[in-house]
């Protein structure tokens, strides 16, 4: 079974605070018809502070798409190095041990993708597989787990390394002043992380199954219309109410695994607002405790996207991890709208399992793609 280890989290240095998320809405937006409101949302999130990749004054500024965009590439080459090199340390591999990169991100875009670079200068073998995801939004996370898992599978023994990297303020669009994209512009932050998924051996949550689901004609309710400005998020106010659609699904994986909700051990899910949290104590009967990780990241450090489960897990195992055996789910939701769920159990690597190298992977005859 695969393994996914303690992942590696890095925040930029430029914080803003509640308070002046809300002064600048004030200042930016005095004549807006329904600021009261927009106010009144963005105090709702919790979210207490977050980060950006750039000062507050630059991120008000739109020099255009292109140059933008040579900011997402230029931070992304700066930042995402430390925290790779971290997550193979907490996985104990070397980046030659590595057979697949899944590089997700739905902030800037690249060709070839970021996994080329990462190939090219931090000792990963040519031969490394390349997965590039970029548009599932929030859901990425959930989904580069699911895909690092069916390799796994596909693949007995191999190792694969995840990046998130999300600077969802460089999606910042002053000329949106609806009331959705203005709640965002005081919901999301900005993030890398990385997580090692081993084949073998590891500490960690050994991932057993998983499984995603599409809720049918909501295609429109979080997307991006792409412009000659960039990336302009738009959010359906409906988008809240999801948990109702999607709790069942989480039902019904856990139900098809033999395992029961009530007897689980630990929740690792996209906190995409206090709603999604709210929801899901309610849908699925659990005591809000169950998601304090993923309410710890929403509060600290916003709607940070595919990178939110990665930053929860990383809090449990920050708070020494859960029991042996400990039963668990992860879960990320985004665009389609889209839920990609995992369960697995907590395991403690007792003795060290060397990592190898696997140049000439072939395809198990009886691997299972799916789980």
């Amino acid at each position: 079974m695969a393994t996914l280890c303690r992942p590696a989290i890095a925040v930029p240095e430029n914080v803003i605070t509640m308070q002046q998320t809300l002064e600048l809405a004030r200042e930016t937006h005095a004549g807006h018809p329904q600021l009261d409101l927009v106010l009144r949302l963005i105090e709702n999130t919790g979210v207490r502070t977050r980060h950006l990749v750039q000062p507050i004054e630059e991120t008000l500024r739109h020099p255009g798409f292109e140059l933008r965009n040579q900011v997402y590439e230029a931070e992304a080459k700066a930042r995402v190095p430390e925290v790779v090199r971290r997550a193979l340390a907490h996985g104990e591999v070397e980046a030659a041990d590595i057979d697949l990169i899944v590089y997700v991100s739905c902030t800037g875009f690249m060709m070839p993708s970021l996994t080329a670079w990462l190939i090219n200068t931090m000792g990963f073998r040519p031969q490394t597989r390349q997965l590039p995801i970029a548009q599932l939004g929030c859901a990425a996370g959930g989904a580069a787990v699911n895909r690092a898992h069916d390799f796994c599978r596909a693949y007995p023994g191999a190792n694969v390394l995840i990046v998130s990297c999300e600077f969802c303020s460089l999606c910042y669009q002053p000329a949106d002043i609806g009331v959705g994209s203005l709640l965002s512009n005081g919901l999301f932050g900005d993030a890398v992380s990385a997580a090692v998924v081993r084949g073998e051996g590891g500490t960690g949550m050994r991932l057993e199954r998983n499984g995603s689901h599409l809720v049918p004609d909501t295609e429109d309710w979080i997307s991006y219309a792409v412009r000659d400005t960039g990336f302009h998020f738009q959010l359906d106010r409906r988008v809240p109410g999801t948990m109702e659609m999607l709790a069942p699904v989480l039902l019904d994986l856990v139900d098809e695994h033999g395992w029961t909700v009530p007897a689980m051990d630990f929740f690792i899910v996209h906190a995409g607002g206090p709603r999604i949290l709210d929801d899901l104590c309610h849908y699925l009967d659990l005591p809000p405790e169950m998601f304090r990780y993923s309410r710890a990241t929403l509060t600290e450090r916003g709607n940070i996207a595919s990178s939110v489960v990665f930053d929860a897990l990383a809090r449990l195992f920050d708070d020494g991890g859960a029991p042996e055996s400990s039963q668990g789910l992860i879960a990320g939701f985004g665009p389609g709208i889209t839920a990609e769920s995992a369960l697995g159990r907590w395991v403690t690597a007792t003795l060290a399992v060397p990592a190898t190298a696997h140049a000439g992977l072939t395809l198990a005859p009886d691997a299972a793609l799916t789980a």
